[in-house]
C-alpha cells in the first residue's frame, strides 16, 4: 500500500516533465521497408507483417510502408525514408541476385532465404548500410523470424521504431523489447552516475541527497516514457489516465530503487553496482510487464515478475561490476 502511494506521488511529480506530443510525433515518423525477390514470398511476408490491424483502412495506410521494388533498379520517390531492404528467395537466390540498385541507397539489405528443412539462422548483427546478409528460415512465420530477423529489422529502423510497431503489428513485441533495453540502459547510466557521485568525498556529502532524489525522478521519468512508447507501439494514443492501470508495475520499480539506495549505503563500492543493477532490472520489468499486458491482456503474475527481475538483475550486476572495474582502474 505504501509503495503504491509513493508511486502515485512520484507519478504526479514526473508527469510535469512528460510530453505526450513527443510520443505522437514518433508515431507519425515516416519509414519504409523495401521488399523484392520471390513474389509469392513477398506476399507471405507482407501478410504476416500487416496482420493484426482492426480495420481495412488501417491496413491500407500501413501497407504503404512496405514497397515492392526491383533490387537492381528501385524507383523511389522518397529514398530517405527507406530504413532497410528485404530480399526474399529460395536456396541460392540471394547469391545470384543483382543488388546494385539497392546498394546505392546505402541501407542494410536483409536476404531472407526460405528452406523448409533448415533451422532458423542468421548473422549476430545486422548488415552495414549498402551490405547484405542472409537469414535462413524454414517458413515465413513469426516464430521463425523473431530470433534474428525481426530484431535486426527493428534495429535497422532506429529512431522510427514506434512508427514501425504501430504500422506493422507482427513487429510490436520486438519493438517493445528494443525500447525496453534502451530505456534500461539509460536508467543504468543515471543510477551509476548518481551512485558514483554519492561516494565521492565532499561532493557526495553536499550533493548526494539531491542526486538520490534526482535519480529517482529521472529513472521514473524514463520508465513512464517507456510505458507511453510501448502503449503507442501497440496502437494506443498517448493517454496519461491509461497509465494508472500500470501503477502496480511502477510501484514495484519504486520499491526496487529504494532498496538499491539502502544497499548502496551499506556496501559503499559494491553498492554502486547494486544500485545500477536494480535500476536496470526494474526498468526491464516495467517494459516487459507492459508488453506482457498488451500481448496477453493481463498483468504478469508475481512469480513471473520475480523470475524476470532476478534474471535481469544478475545480468545488470555483471555489467555494472565490469563498469566499476574500469572506473577503479582509471
Amino acid at each position: 500500500m505504501v509503495a503504491g502511494a509513493d508511486a502515485r506521488d512520484l507519478f504526479k511529480l514526473v508527469r510535469k516533465g512528460i510530453d505526450p506530443r513527443a510520443v505522437r510525433a514518433h508515431v507519425h515518423k515516416p519509414f519504409r521497408f523495401l521488399l523484392c525477390g520471390d513474389p509469392a514470398l513477398i506476399a507471405e511476408l507482407r501478410a504476416l507483417l500487416l496482420a493484426g490491424h482492426g480495420d481495412d483502412l488501417r491496413v491500407l495506410d500501413a501497407s504503404a510502408c512496405l514497397e515492392t521494388v526491383r533490387p537492381s533498379a528501385p524507383l523511389l520517390t522518397n529514398p530517405s525514408e527507406v530504413k532497410a531492404a528485404i530480399f526474399l528467395g529460395r536456396r541460392g537466390d540471394a547469391h545470384g541476385a543483382d543488388f546494385t540498385g539497392l546498394r546505392t541507397l546505402r541501407v542494410p539489405i536483409l536476404a531472407l532465404t526460405v528452406e523448409p528443412d533448415e533451422t532458423p539462422s542468421g548473422p549476430s548483427s545486422p548488415p552495414n548500410p549498402g551490405a547484405w546478409a542472409e537469414y535462413v528460415v524454414p517458413a515465413i512465420a513469426r516464430e521463425h523470424l523473431r530470433g534474428r530477423f525481426f530484431p535486426h529489422l527493428v534495429e535497422c529502423a532506429a529512431g522510427v521504431e514506434i512508427a514501425v510497431g504501430r504500422n506493422l503489428p507482427a513487429l510490436r513485441e520486438t519493438v517493445a523489447s528494443k525500447l525496453t533495453r534502451d530505456a534500461a540502459n539509460n536508467s543504468l547510466k543515471v543510477a551509476l552516475a548518481s551512485a558514483v557521485l554519492d561516494h565521492i568525498p565532499v561532493i557526495g556529502v553536499v550533493f548526494g541527497a539531491v542526486a538520490s532524489a534526482g535519480d529517482m525522478v529521472a529513472i521514473t521519468g524514463i520508465q513512464v516514457m517507456l510505458m507511453m512508447h510501448i502503449e503507442a507501439t501497440y496502437g494506443n494514443d498517448p493517454d496519461m489516465s491509461r497509465l494508472w492501470q500500470m501503477l502496480p508495475i511502477i510501484g514495484g520499480g519504486f520499491g526496487w530503487r529504494a532498496l538499491a539506495r539502502e544497499l548502496a549505503g551499506f556496501v559503499p563500492i559494491a553498492g554502486i553496482a547494486i544500485k545500477g543493477a536494480i535500476a536496470y532490472a526494474g526498468t526491464i520489468v516495467v517494459g516487459e510487464g507492459v508488453t506482457f499486458f498488451h500481448e496477453h491482456g493481463r498483468h504478469m503474475s508475481n512469480i513471473q515478475a520475480a523470475q524476470l527481475y532476478e534474471r535481469t538483475k544478475n545480468d545488470a550486476l555483471r555489467f555494472a561490476r565490469e563498469f566499476i572495474g574500469r572506473f577503479r582502474r582509471q
